[in-house]
């Protein structure tokens, strides 16, 4: 592999095959593929077809194979239930070939698909596994998301089995998962053969006879089960994307092309090589604990943290501090809203003077966009490069990041840097004309994907078409827009609907965002165009303010909007802000802003089933009725 990010990326373009050849070679296969490529098939691209191989062989059982049985697989960190435990990769392996013993018992062969409702425990880590070995197909549902989500997602992947938990840990509220789950499964139309339920100490599950058992007495009665050779082509995983309105869609993760792309991108971006300690500090119910607490840090080798907490209130904002000291975490990727939340708890950062960092390496931030004064604060507490990068649920890694395996460029914020390789980049307008260079537009990508990616929807090519392909034939659609500067940075300034129109002006909210960010009192803050009869939409502020801050709002509100003023000029007739408690977001820290814009211009809106607490929006409701929008005006 080259050392100069400019090789590996020409190469990774102009000869695919060049480049994700020598990468495949790096993990285990059964049968070598035919062709890297398969282009045969357009827009259907498929990645090492002829190949056969199984993931979990590769994420497991090969390292216990090379002589790294001993070595920590899995940390589990839960300072909800006050306990750690460690796992070998010889406990993983046995572990992960019972429970897949477990799931044939039930009847689970290749190509079944279950659906995996748990909390952040390794279990949920053993389960996936599992289907991994059996080449079942798995989709983890966010646990406690809401009955009728939930049974979406039962009829559209018709599992064999369900994999739960009694309860999950909000902080220090019980949420018990097994009357979700019943309710889910009265819901819907298709049904599963049997649950598999592990009963936690914090709540006691009642179980259904014939249908329910026991996860302790099926592990008890199973015989360990080996590894199924499967295509490089078929499906490892399902995972359905968190639409506001609609049915959710199912993408699609391939064995072959993600588990190359996964191994690679460990060293390649985040900087870290086989017995390293790697923490996501996500849940597997997101992409980001799919591709990186799960399948990339036990591809390459690496010790990877499954963390049961939140970056504030379990039980301070020193708990990532603690565990990246205790457990030697090299690299930590999290998303920019936790650090937001641990820079408004501790705006000094004083509480990290307590711990030794001294082994800690990168910090890497996606999700949300990172606004500069978050990154110039992680920058200015840790000492460590800290990367900004961008990707997707579709995407299944990075698009766009600094990528410290190959060559490490200096960081400019408010970017993720430049398209990583594989990735062929590219802005348009409307018209699907590229735009010179630091112009906003639509972001895209010029097919094929990269392995990893999303080959399809699951079930619905037409869809997939429909929903990615058919904006901008010959692209991939990000519904990001952004620009690319004269040396190859990328910009991703906000989601495409999230670009208003002001009085014939096209504006980013997230230049607007980036300016109010700034200011010394502001903890984070979301803008949003809202429909004005003169100018078509006006932009609306919403800022939450740093914990200890006791001025006069209306002042902080006046001071915000000549910072506006200032850093971005009148154009961008930003005259309206309020302050609020808090922010509504999903789980997985997304802020709503589509759901907040809704609400200002009075129109119905489909309440997001990822949001983390429905209250919110009430609030939301009051504080924009005060400034005279929303019903309550």
């Amino acid at each position: 592999m080259s050392n100069s990010y400019a090789e590996a990326y020409d190469k990774s373009i102009n000869d695919p095959d060049g480049f994700w050849g020598p990468v495949a070679e790096d993990c285990f296969w059964y049968k070598k593929w035919d062709k890297v490529l398969d282009d045969s098939n357009k827009p259907f691209y498929r990645w090492f077809t002829g190949g056969r191989t199984n993931t979990c062989y590769n994420a497991v059982d090969l390292h216990v194979e090379n002589g790294r049985g001993d070595q920590t697989a899995i940390i589990y960190d839960s300072p909800v239930t006050d306990t750690i435990k460690k796992f070998t990769y010889n406990d993983l392996k046995e572990q992960v070939s019972l429970f897949a013993g477990a799931l044939a018992a039930k009847g689970v062969k290749k190509g079944d698909r279950v659906i995996i409702y748990m909390p952040m425990i390794p279990e949920a880590t053993f389960a996936m596994l599992a289907c991994a070995r059996l080449g079942a197909v798995h989709s983890v549902v966010f646990g406690g998301f809401a009955a009728n989500e939930l049974a979406t997602r039962i009829n559209d992947a018709k599992p064999k089995v369900i994999v739960s938990a009694s309860c999950g840990i909000e902080v220090t509220r019980v949420i018990e998962y097994k009357p979700l789950l019943d309710e889910a499964i009265d819901l819907s139309e298709a049904k599963p053969d049997a649950c598999i339920i592990l009963q936690r100490p914090q709540a006691q599950a009642e179980m259904q006879d014939g249908r329910d058992f026991d996860w302790a007495d099926v592990m008890y009665q199973a015989s360990p089960h080996d590894c199924v050779p499967v295509e490089a082509t078929d499906p490892l995983y399902i995972l359905y994307t968190s639409g506001t309105t609609g049915q959710p869609k199912g993408v699609v993760r391939d064995n072959g092309g993600h588990m190359v792309a996964l191994k690679w991108t460990m060293s390649a971006i985040y900087g870290v090589d086989t017995g390293d300690v790697y923490w996501a500090a996500s849940d597997i119910g997101w992409v980001v604990g799919h591709s990186y607490i799960v399948y990339g840090p036990l591809l390459k080798g690496c010790t990877t943290i499954v963390f049961e907490g939140k970056p504030v209130g379990t039980p301070d904002a020193s708990v990532f501090w603690r565990i990246i000291s205790e457990h030697k975490v090299k690299t930590l990727f999290t998303a920019p809203t936790a650090f937001r939340a641990i820079k408004r708890e501790d705006p000094t950062a004083q509480m990290m003077k307590d711990f030794d960092l001294s082994g800690f390496n990168y910090l890497f931030l996606a999700g949300e966009r990172t606004d500069p004064d978050t990154l110039s604060w992680a920058e200015n507490s840790l000492k460590v490069p800290v990367i900004d990068h961008w990707w997707q649920t579709e995407t299944g890694w990075a698009i766009a990041a600094n990528c410290m395996g190959i060559e490490q460029f200096p960081v400019k914020p408010g970017s993720p840097t430049k398209a990583a390789p594989g990735w062929n980049m590219d802005v348009l307008d409307g018209d699907g004309k590229p735009v010179p260079k630091g112009e906003i537009g639509a972001i895209v990508v010029k097919l094929p994907l990269p392995p990893g990616t999303l080959p399809t929807l699951w079930q619905n090519d037409q869809r997939y078409k429909e929903a990615y392909l058919s904006a901008f034939p010959g692209y991939y659609e990000t519904s990001d827009a952004g620009y690319i500067d004269e040396e190859g940075y990328v910009y991703v300034m906000a989601r495409t609907d999230d670009i208003i129109n002001v009085a014939g002006h096209r504006l980013s909210t997230g230049a607007m965002e980036e300016a109010i960010a700034g200011h010394p009192d502001v903890a984070e803050c979301a803008v949003m165009g809202v429909e004005d009869q003169l100018k078509g939409q006006i932009p609306l502020g919403m800022m939450v303010l740093n914990a200890g801050v006791d001025r006069d709002e209306d002042e902080v509100v006046k001071e915000v909007i000549a910072l506006v003023r200032e850093k971005i000029g009148p154009v961008a007739a930003f005259k309206t802000a309020t302050v609020v408690k808090r922010l509504p977001k999903t789980r997985s820290g997304k802020i709503l802003r589509g759901t907040m814009r809704s609400i200002a211009d009075k129109k119905e809106y489909k309440v997001p089933a990822t949001i983390d607490d429905y209250t919110i929006l009430d609030e939301i409701e009051d504080s924009l009725g005060k400034i005279g929008y929303g019903k309550n005006a």
